[in-house]
């Protein structure tokens, strides 16, 4: 039986840290809560979190300038709690690789939605027992090794990629050369019920972008289409042989955490 999923919790308000942590722990849930970055950064070597619940608005060192941080640290996926009105903070914060976002005041249940939909999409909690996948996927020179969660780029190295990262890559690959819509990304991503906000696709695009080197300005691989969506223009083609490891080993700095 696998343990269950270890969130912390890092908000400045008390009645918010209480609530979230007794309704997570009656979901089955393992959670950590911290007042604010200080107290997050001490409690971050202690345990393994599967899942990192970060308010924005926090005393001191803000939530942004923590998430920076942890993304040195590690890919452990991201919920961000914001306000209304703070819509650049969430687009700043997608942008360093938060996975998603819930606004203020927010219903419990929406965010364990979320965390849930999240911890699926990384692999940590509520997805079914798969057999590994057998083959290899290649296109433009990268190759993707689903059995594994990994990118290689077209000189055999590891490029780590985000939980969101992946899914909306696997997404592109198995429906390559077809136009989606920003809506449609969002059903395939994560559904409807989730929320959509078209300016996160945008932004998970564009990150996904830079990890490929696809030049944002002429993008060749990852096409804009006017008024449509995104398009990924390539030849994919599905192999059972996997390219040999790169040539300077294990890649601890930067790998993805799972």
């Amino acid at each position: 039986m696998e343990p269950p999923p270890h969130i912390l919790v890092v908000d400045d308000d008390r009645e918010i840290r209480d609530l979230l942590s007794k309704f997570l722990e009656r979901q089955s849930c393992r959670v950590t809560a911290a007042r604010d970055a200080r107290e997050a950064r001490r409690l971050w070597p202690l345990g393994r979190y599967h899942l990192v619940v970060l308010d924005l608005m926090l005393p001191g060192e803000s939530g942004l300038d923590f998430a920076r941080w942890l993304r040195g640290q590690s890919d452990v996926p991201i919920v961000m709690l914001t306000a209304m009105s703070e819509e650049t903070d969430r687009i700043v914060g997608l942008e360093l690789g938060a996975d998603d976002y819930v606004a203020k005041p927010f219903n419990p249940r929406e965010l364990l939605a979320r965390i849930r939909a999240v911890l699926r999409r990384a692999g940590g909690e509520g997805s079914a027992p798969q057999q590994p996948p057998a083959k290899a996927i290649r296109f433009a020179g990268w190759t993707l090794e689903p059995a594994r969660r990994r990118l290689l780029n077209p000189d055999g190295v590891e490029v780590p990629l985000t939980g969101g990262e992946y899914e909306l890559l696997m997404v592109l690959v198995d429906r390559s050369n077809r136009v989606l819509t920003r809506d449609m990304l969002m059903d395939l991503l994560r559904g409807r019920q989730a929320g959509p906000f078209d300016r996160a696709i945008d932004v998970a695009v564009s990150r996904l972008r830079r990890k490929l080197e696809d030049d944002g300005r002429n993008p060749t691989l990852i096409k804009t289409v006017r008024g449509g969506g995104y398009v990924l223009a390539a030849t994919v083609e599905k192999v059972n042989d996997r390219p040999p490891a790169a040539a300077n080993g294990d890649h601890p700095a930067g790998a993805p955490v799972s």
